[in-house]
């Protein structure tokens, strides 16, 4: 129960904070799905997106591991509920894409990824704040 509490836990100290805190999760969680999660639903030229596999995962598991990450971590994040844990497969995702899809490409492309997966430290470092279901079921426990 404990783990569960320290998971769960999170107060990024005043009520502004935690606004604010609510408002970036909002944010990041909108622009990942309107600009990645989007992606995964659109055909263009007869295809899906391709999505990269450089740890040669089965397919299927590389693309479900990317569209849940892209489409169903963002509606998470918005309701922050299991925030924290909910946001490891987009942190990994991301992290690859920085360290190893785009390990050779230039500062300019690798940004992106490297921006989100700052993003992403900052909430599992801080939690979806005191706005969220994570602190509505803390309370209930």
């Amino acid at each position: 129960m404990e783990i569960i509490k320290t998971i769960l836990a999170t107060d990024a100290g005043s009520e502004f904070n935690n606004f604010g805190l609510l408002m970036f999760r909002i944010l990041f969680a909108v622009e990942l799905f309107r600009v990645h999660g989007m992606k995964k639903f659109r055909v263009q030229n007869g295809e899906r997106e391709k999505v990269p596999n450089p740890l040669g995962l089965p397919e299927k598991l590389n693309g479900l591991v990317a569209t849940f990450s892209d489409t169903v971590v963002p509606v998470l994040l918005i309701l922050g509920i299991g925030t924290r844990l909910a946001i490891l497969p987009t942190l990994g995702v991301t992290a690859i894409g920085y360290f190893v899809v785009h390990k050779k490409d230039s500062l300019e492309v690798r940004d992106v990824p490297y921006m989100y997966t700052l993003d992403l430290l900052l909430l599992l470092l801080l939690g979806a704040g005191t706005f969220s279901l994570d602190n509505y079921i803390l309370n209930q426990l």
